[in-house]
């Protein structure tokens, strides 16, 4: 049984940094994709990063680029999420997702994940 479990999140003021951490179990994903989405009250779930480990290559959204980065090992099932520069408007509930490879269209649609983790709250007040 494949479980992703989220941990790191928080409350944390503007400017503040805080680093959020995924373990997957049941399956090794060396070969697939695993990304962050999060979702705000009142909003749809969106992406914001994810890593290819088959090519080992990583995508980020417009809106986090340059404040998030996005890696892992996947020898450990791990992968993380350091965001820096926080905003209030990432607040939101931030899941880890898991999708299976090798090939897949794009990292960038929740649709497409076949496993998701139950999320952490990461709320940064201003």
């Amino acid at each position: 049984q494949v479980q992703l479990v989220e941990s790191g999140g928080g409350l944390v003021q503007t400017g503040g940094s805080l680093r959020l951490s995924c373990v997957a179990s049941g399956r090794t994903f060396n070969r697939d994709g695993m990304g962050w989405f999060r979702q705000a009250p009142g909003k749809e779930r969106e992406f914001v990063a994810a890593i290819n480990w088959s090519v080992g290559s990583t995508d980020h959204a417009d809106s986090v680029k340059g404040r998030f980065a996005c890696f892992g090992d996947s020898a450990k099932n791990t992968l993380y999420l350091q965001m820096n520069r926080l905003k209030p408007e990432d607040t939101a509930v931030y899941y880890c997702a898991a999708i299976l490879g090798p090939y897949f269209a794009t990292l960038r649609d929740a649709g497409q994940y076949d496993y998701w983790g139950q999320g952490t709250q990461v709320t940064v007040s201003s």
